[in-house]
């Protein structure tokens, strides 16, 4: 299976809380650590993004994890 491609959007900033990308949803140790995680680390993330992203557009607590 390939290596998953980075979520990036390039609209790099942080939530009010200084938590989440408001581009891409990850964490800032999810975007510094991404060239070195495998690729099932990189799709556990991603996995995860879309509903990081939903809870920011909606203003509801989003989740790191």
């Amino acid at each position: 299976m390939n290596d998953p491609a980075t979520p990036c959007v390039k609209v790099c900033t942080l939530d009010a809380e200084g938590k989440l990308c408001l581009g891409c949803g990850r964490t800032a140790d999810e975007i510094a650590t991404w060239a070195r995680l495998d690729a099932a680390a990189r799709r556990d993330i991603l996995s995860r993004l879309p509903a990081r992203l939903e809870a920011l557009v909606s203003g509801a607590k989003p989740t790191s994890r």
